[in-house]
């Protein structure tokens, strides 16, 4: 029998509470892949050197050797074949969980996801499904450069269909991930890789942090699910609702923090669906709305973020919204720092949203 599922807010009842450990997100992300398979054979996961090899980031060491060469297996270097193979899957009543090795080599697939992936229901009238759930690294902070620190979460967005999921920290990445595998419909799991290994500041030249200094790596033993769409109030405060997620999710807490703002910091956790009823209550109650992310500004899902908070809240506002973004240039590698939004950039911001 299944541990009973828990909602994020939720703990466990005494008596069927299981000893708690302190993860990083790529082992949360490896214990809600080892228990989704455990209790759905139906579940796989492939992609490139996720078997023998573990995964680029070791996301799925062990994983073969456990669940064996016909439940973990390595794929060819075929982006648009993984994710087309994985649609055809899904359609047959698997639940494949493919992996795209960096999100910034996502692209070849595109046309999967979008004209199959997220078409299927809606074009077979519900006859055929695509429970997909697509894992891939995502944005930037570790020099990667231009082809390893991209962010396309505005692209699946865009696209009806499909849900896109970024947990912040180990326990929203293992309840997020396994409410991800079992829906069945498509899922982009976008994990920020500045953060597998710890928080971060947005200092690049301070010390890593690990997970298990923080009380957000207590990630409980088996199952539990975390429903999409469902916002995290990070932090609580009166002067301003800041909307990120991600990495940036902690960049913003340090800064509110050194500069002693009292701030809503609201983690999306999942971009679509959005939680916009928490978004609303937070700004009509701050009056005042900081977006923050990584990706580049035009077209970003902070201007859809910009929007929906201008059309919901436009008379709670004492001040124009502000966004704070990567610029609309390729990803540098020499003036990553001056791209990605850090403390400078975001503290002048609020600097300005909060000077009225």
């Amino acid at each position: 029998m299944s541990a009973p599922e828990q909602t994020p807010d939720q703990a466990p009842n005494q008596a069927e509470a299981k000893p708690e450990r302190r993860l990083n997100m790529i082992e949360a992300i490896n214990d809600a892949l080892d228990i989704s398979m455990q209790r759905d054979e139906n579940v796989v996961v492939m992609g490139e050197d996720v078997g023998y090899f573990g995964g680029v980031f070791r996301c799925t060491a062990g994983l073969q050797e456990k669940h064996g060469k016909n439940r973990v297996f390595d794929t060819p270097i075929s982006e648009c074949g993984i994710i087309a193979a994985a649609v055809g899957m899904g359609a047959y009543g698997l639940r494949p969980v493919p992996e795209i090795q960096f999100a910034d080599y996502i692209y070849p697939g595109l046309d999967q996801l979008i004209s199959e992936a997220a078409r299927l229901r809606y074009r077979s009238a519900a006859e055929y499904i695509a429970p997909m759930t697509v894992r891939s690294p995502f944005g930037g902070g570790i020099f990667g450069g231009q082809t390893h620190s991209q962010s396309p979460e505005a692209i699946f967005a865009h696209v009806s269909g499909l849900k896109t999921v970024i947990p912040a920290t180990p326990y929203d990445a293992k309840g997020l991930l396994i409410s991800a595998i079992e829906d069945n419909d498509p899922v982009i799991f976008f994990e920020p890789k500045r953060i597998y290994n710890g928080p971060f500041s947005g200092y690049y030249d301070k010390p890593v942090q690990p997970w298990k200094k923080f009380d957000q790596s207590v990630v409980p033993e088996g199952y539990y699910k975390i429903p999409l769409g469902k916002a995290r109030l990070a932090t609580e405060g009166e002067q301003v609702t800041i909307l990120a997620y991600g990495t940036m999710v902690h960049v913003v807490e340090a800064v509110c923090k050194e500069k002693g703002i009292e701030a809503d910091v609201l983690d999306l956790r999942t971009i679509v669906p959005l939680d916009i009823e928490a978004i609303e209550a937070s700004v009509k109650k701050t009056g005042r709305c900081l977006i923050v992310h990584e990706a580049t500004r035009t077209a970003g899902f902070g201007a859809e973020l910009s929007a929906l908070v201008t059309e919901r809240c436009f008379y709670h506002l004492e001040a124009p919204v502000e966004r704070v973004t990567g610029f609309d240039t390729p990803y540098p590698h020499s003036l990553e720092w001056a791209y990605f939004p850090g403390p400078i950039r975001i503290g002048e911001a609020l600097d300005k949203i909060l000077k009225d």
